[in-house]
């Protein structure tokens, strides 16, 4: 009976390493580097994701306007923590005008959570309207120069790059590429209820996206990154091998606080389970 049952176990234990091996996907870690944000995984293709975290705080009117003299709040960020297994992080941004955002990064098997809370402490109302968390993705996507901006075509990721549109998968470079803008290249999508005249001063399609995720392939086709917030300011093709979705905060009372969330998703390459899984956490897209 008990040589039984022991063979009973090992065959229960074989089985669910044999349906979940470790080394397939044994989850994400977070790392601070300077201003960058690190997601580790041993199935990554360069074993990390790398995110200029966060990029600018930025101010509304910014279409046509001077990215450094209008658009730019600058900010300083401090490491609070990071747990002792590498699986939260807990950041704080203070804007020069005053305003805080605490942010609490979690990692799961596939996936990052982003739970962000901006304060305005000051008696005087906050012009930060929206955040650029920027997503490098030469190396996830193949690109032959990966992460340096040195060398090579840096649009040549897009072909690997989508949006949806009209509720579907669209490829870039989407239809009616925009290319004039006040900066050039690169490529905005605003969603239906941000004014036009507060984005990205990149060149902005006549093309208003479905949803707020956007999204690559990896080089060799087997993953999926993609990313979305809620509120979200704009979708943004960028000229680093990147891909934002903006946050949106929509200016910030004297003494207001508002909440944020984002997502990132590191998953196997199957557009509809993302889909399912982004309609669960973003029920409001």
């Amino acid at each position: 009976m008990k040589l039984h049952l022991a063979l009973l176990t090992l065959l229960g234990v074989s089985l669910f390493f044999a349906q979940n091996p470790p080394e397939k996907n044994p989850g994400l870690t977070l790392r601070r580097d300077g201003h960058w944000l690190v997601i580790e995984g041993k199935y990554l293709p360069d074993g990390e994701l790398r995110i200029n975290y966060l990029e600018a705080y930025c101010r509304a009117n910014s279409t046509n306007a001077d990215w450094v003299k209008h658009t730019v709040i600058n900010h300083k960020c401090k490491l609070i923590s990071l747990s002792d297994d590498r699986k939260t992080m807990k950041l704080r941004d203070t804007l020069t005008d005053g305003v805080i955002v605490d942010h609490t990064i979690t990692a799961g098997t596939d996936e990052v959570t982003f739970q962000l809370t901006a304060h305005n402490p000051t008696s005087k109302r906050s012009d930060a309207h929206w955040a650029q968390p920027c997503v490098r993705l030469g190396g996830f996507t193949g690109s032959e120069h990966g992460t340096d901006l040195s060398k090579g075509d840096l649009e040549d990721y897009i072909p690997k790059c989508f949006i949806f549109v009209e509720d579907k998968l669209t490829r870039m470079p989407t239809p009616q590429w925009a290319t004039e803008a006040r900066y050039i290249p690169g490529q905005v999508w605003c969603p239906k209820d941000v004014p036009r005249t507060d984005v990205n001063p990149r060149p902005l399609s006549e093309l208003v996206p479905s949803n707020g995720l956007i999204g690559c392939v990896s080089g060799d086709k087997k993953l999926l990154f993609a990313t979305a917030w809620e509120p979200y300011q704009e979708l943004f093709q960028g000229v680093a091998r990147c891909l934002h979705s903006d946050f949106r905060l929509g200016g910030l009372k004297p003494n207001e606080t508002k909440k944020i969330r984002g997502k990132i998703y590191l998953m196997q390459n199957d557009t509809a389970v993302l889909q399912k899984r982004y309609a669960q956490d973003f029920p409001e897209h």
